[in-house]
């Protein structure tokens, strides 16, 4: 009797990794098959033996993270939770890039169980890990102790050669190479076909000497299907703890296509149902049925499955441990991790009773850093090389680097776009609030990362300090014009400008306390008073997003001045100047639109009453938005040309904000 021919597990399992994704890609007839071909060898190799993971808790703490930074070969993370035991059923994989589906054309974090963030936009998903290795080493450092190994998760991360291309890789691997992130390791797809062909076309650079360059460790693979040469290569990676490693996997896209492998049409686009006929064919594939999983293909991955599982009892066991032995640090610990803060926070907020006294809102920001450093250990945050300028630094906490594990104070160097992808992987360890300072004007050069916090729902906060034309002497170069109104069109990102000291503890207290959003802080460069208005006020009406301000004694308001940021005591002072016209005008403060927008309609009407209609916005940056705060009848002042280089005072009168400036243009309204 014939013995029927033994399984090769590990093909058997590449070639079903590698047919879920080209089915899902037919099914929806688009999407990426090409890369989830060539990297499904790799992808076997670290989930079946490298990756630490349990899908019954997708969120334990001390789990490995696997982060797909080309996140168009989402079809390949989807097949891999499948099979891994994540609740992503077969029949999420065929209504793959469909309308409420848990499989979106790119994977989106907190809507599938498994992905750790949201990849797509090339470059991203490196930075995220670049932040996820140093919240993994930050950790470690705070709370492991010598029988307590609480923290020992590594990350692992897949990019394409879109990914290398981008500039915020360079900067992220730059500074990653540089801070010694030795649980960070990359494997580098390189197929050499991008979407417009062969890389060649644009990509010459020896990659690997551009990393030994950065200070990694770099391997290369000849053989994107050695299974062997993929697991001694990991192996190697997870052994180097000094260095973050790069891993060079020469690969094919579309592999085993006949028509399409290495070529630009495997890349974005279905095979076809003829050439995934012969596809099946070549690699000796079922005809059908399609989504075909043979049982031992899941084998693999149901034991690196009840490994992490062990591995999650264990961590479980010892926690429990180390909350006998270190009560206080374990409290701590938990605290952190669900996002909660600590009592007594908001009483070490600094308070500013000095009415008049003027202080620039970037300074009252450092003050809040100050004061909240010791008892807010979760803090942890820097600057784009502008840290006395942003006033965002931790004096006593040190800077991180490899030599010093356990400062908080994050050096990023002129990097600002790789800043905010950071900050977004650390904010997904969910264990601290991570903050980054630069100018606002340079918030142009981190804005897809923000964009991604607000889509994650990431509590990061963002220091904008220089927000304004009153910065000065440093020119339209470097003068916010458009960056607000930039910044308010991004859907859940929170803007707070403050308008005084006092406004400015509030933004800070508002930002810590909304954990499920990120906010972005404008401040000024200038000195601004505080204003004796906002005493006793500023708190409910930060926390509302705007307020009453000031109301005329004795009178109905006839009109309202709205204004933000330092363009409130302007408002204030045009008040003052035209009750003594006979005009009785109220001043709204309004320094979050966001936040206002989501208060009830009767509090907004309280605000801004709609018979009141005659209303004049102060804000000194794009008009554009201020329309649904002024309406048909009402007008804006702002600034609808670039800045000038002079000293702060000197641009008031050319640029239209002075007293005198206000009051023509509220005379003309009430006209």
């Amino acid at each position: 009797m014939t013995q029927p021919a033994a399984v090769d597990v590990h093909q058997l399992t590449i070639n079903t990794i590698r047919f879920l994704a080209v089915d899902m890609v037919e099914a929806a007839r688009s999407g990426h098959p090409g890369a989830p071909m060539g990297q499904a060898p790799l992808a076997y190799v670290l989930w079946t033996r490298h990756l630490r993971f349990d899908p019954a808790d997708p969120d334990w703490p001390d789990r490995d993270r696997f982060v797909l930074s080309c996140g168009h070969a989402s079809a390949l993370l989807y097949a891999l939770l499948h099979l891994a035991g994540y609740d992503l059923p077969i029949e999420e994989l065929r209504r793959f890039r469909q309308l409420g589906s848990k499989t979106p054309g790119h994977p989106e974090h907190g809507l599938t169980p498994g992905v750790e963030t949201t990849t797509g936009p090339l470059g991203q998903g490196l930075g995220n890990a670049v932040g996820m290795a140093i919240a993994a080493t930050m950790l470690a450092e705070r709370f492991n102790r010598d029988d307590f190994p609480l923290f020992r998760h590594r990350v692992w991360t897949v990019a394409s050669d879109g990914d290398l291309m981008e500039g915020v890789a360079s900067e992220a691997s730059s500074l990653a190479g540089h801070l010694g992130l030795g649980r960070l390791n990359v494997f580098y797809d390189d197929n050499r076909i991008s979407i417009d062909g062969p890389t060649s076309l644009a990509f010459s650079e020896d990659v690997a000497r551009r990393y030994e360059a950065y200070g990694w460790h770099v391997q290369r693979v000849e053989d994107g299907n050695d299974v062997e040469a993929l697991d001694a290569a990991a192996a190697a990676a997870a052994a180097e703890t000094a260095r973050p490693s790069l891993v060079v996997v020469r690969t094919h896209i579309g592999y085993g296509s006949p028509g399409k492998q290495d070529s630009a049409e495997a890349h974005g686009a279905p095979l076809g149902p003829d050439e995934a006929l012969a596809t099946r064919r070549a690699l000796g594939w079922p005809l059908e049925p399609t989504f075909h999983v043979p049982e031992e293909a899941r084998e693999p991955f149901a034991e690196a499955a009840a490994r992490g599982a062990a591995e999650r009892r264990d961590w479980l066991e010892l926690a429990a441990r180390h909350r006998a032995r270190h009560a206080a640090s374990a409290a701590e610990l938990a605290t952190r991790l669900e996002g909660e803060l600590p009592e007594g926070w908001e009483g070490r907020l600094p308070a500013f009773d000095e009415d008049g006294a003027a202080i620039a809102t970037r300074k009252a920001s450092g003050a809040v850093l100050s004061a909240l450093k010791s008892v807010l250990p979760q803090l942890t945050g820097g600057s784009a090389d502008l840290t006395p300028s942003n006033n965002t630094y931790l004096e006593g906490f040190g800077d991180f680097s490899a030599g010093d594990r356990a400062a908080r104070n994050l050096r990023f160097g002129v990097r600002e776009h790789a800043m905010g992808s950071v900050l977004n992987g650390i904010a997904l360890s969910k264990a601290f609030i991570p903050y980054g300072g630069t100018f606002l004007i340079f918030s142009d050069y981190m804005r897809p990362a923000i964009r991604l916090a607000a889509l994650m729902e990431l509590p990061v906060v963002y220091v904008f300090t220089h927000d304004s034309i009153f910065l000065g002497e440093d020119g339209p170069t470097h003068q916010p014009v458009s960056q607000l109104v930039a910044l308010r069109a991004i859907p859940g990102l929170t803007v707070i400008r403050p308008a005084d000291a006092r406004e400015t503890v509030e933004a800070w207290r508002l930002a810590l306390a909304n954990r499920r959003v990120p906010t972005a802080l404008a401040l000024t460069r200038q000195k601004l008073p505080v204003l004796a208005e906002t005493r006793g006020r500023a708190r409910e009406g930060v926390a509302r997003g705007g307020y009453v301000l000031s109301d005329p004694e004795g009178a109905e308001p006839q009109a309202i001045l709205v204004a933000t940021g330092s363009e409130v005591a302007l408002a204030l002072a045009a008040q003052r100047a035209l009750a003594g016209e006979g005009l009785a005008v109220r001043v709204v403060s309004l320094p979050s639109w966001e936040v206002f927008d989501a208060q009830d309609r009767a509090y907004r009407d309280s605000v801004l009453p709609p018979a009141l209609d005659r209303r004049l916005a102060i804000e000194a940056g794009s008009p554009l938005g201020w329309e649904r705060y002024v309406g048909n009848r009402g007008g804006v002042l702002g600034v609808e040309r670039f800045g000038a280089s002079a000293p702060y005072r000197d641009l008031e009168g050319p640029y239209g904000f002075t007293v005198e400036e206000v009051k023509r243009r509220l005379r003309a309204l009430l006209a």
